[in-house]
């Protein structure tokens, strides 16, 4: 899958997760439990113990229609590691050009975490294929709409602040994706492997995106 068509893939299925894990045994279970309920692009962040190892372990394992990527990315070093380990995508919480850089290397799509109208231009400018809106609790759906006025040629996704009913409303707003973690990944649930807990939830996403 080329990165044209991998960003096609992001935008027409919409949902990110997010995964944050610390116990690693789980992860598979918890990306089958997701897929079930229709979330099919994952991001392995590395706060996530062994992050490469399982990105890699991942690729192998899940159904082959699932999207793999890596977040948390802050340098290019491991960029790279995560990319030769089988990443599909990039996300960064911040805005770095090294990172834009490298991804672009690679050709494949890069999500740098931006806050302010500059920041988002600028990492367009850089060559972002999506910006990352982080955190977008802070500025709320009505920031979509007011940034995307004068500057429709932003792809932008929000993490931080998208709920299990919320999704599609930012989806309206103009966003190309939306990014999911805690709302999504219920550790209660997880603690007690209430794996049908997590389908429920992407299921509940789901549908608030195909509702609009």
């Amino acid at each position: 899958m080329n990165k044209d068509v991998l960003l096609q893939e992001i935008n027409k299925r919409k949902a990110v997760a997010v995964l944050r894990i610390k116990d690693t045994e789980k992860l598979k279970k918890i990306i089958d439990a997701i897929y079930l309920g229709g979330i099919s692009i994952i991001e392995i962040t590395m706060s996530v113990p062994n992050a490469c190892y399982l990105i890699n372990k991942m690729c192998a394992e899940v159904d082959p229609s699932i999207i793999i990527g890596v977040g948390s990315i802050l340098d290019k070093s491991t960029e790279i590691a995560a990319i030769k380990a089988g990443a599909k995508f990039v996300v960064s919480p911040i805005l770095k050009k090294e990172i834009i850089e490298t991804a672009k290397e690679f050709e494949i799509p890069v999500m740098p975490g931006c806050f302010s109208p500059t920041e988002v231009q600028t990492a367009y400018e850089w060559g972002a294929d999506i910006i990352k809106v982080f955190p977008a609790d802070i500025v709320g759906i009505p920031f979509f709409k007011a940034i995307l006025a004068p500057m429709p040629h932003l792809k932008l996704m929000p993490t931080g602040g998208v709920t299990l009913t919320n999704a599609g409303d930012w989806i309206k707003a103009g966003a190309f994706a939306v990014g999911l973690g805690s709302a999504l990944l219920d550790n209660k649930a997880i603690a007690k492997e209430n794996y049908y807990k997590l389908t429920e939830n992407a299921v509940t996403i789901m549908k608030s995106i195909k509702d609009l």
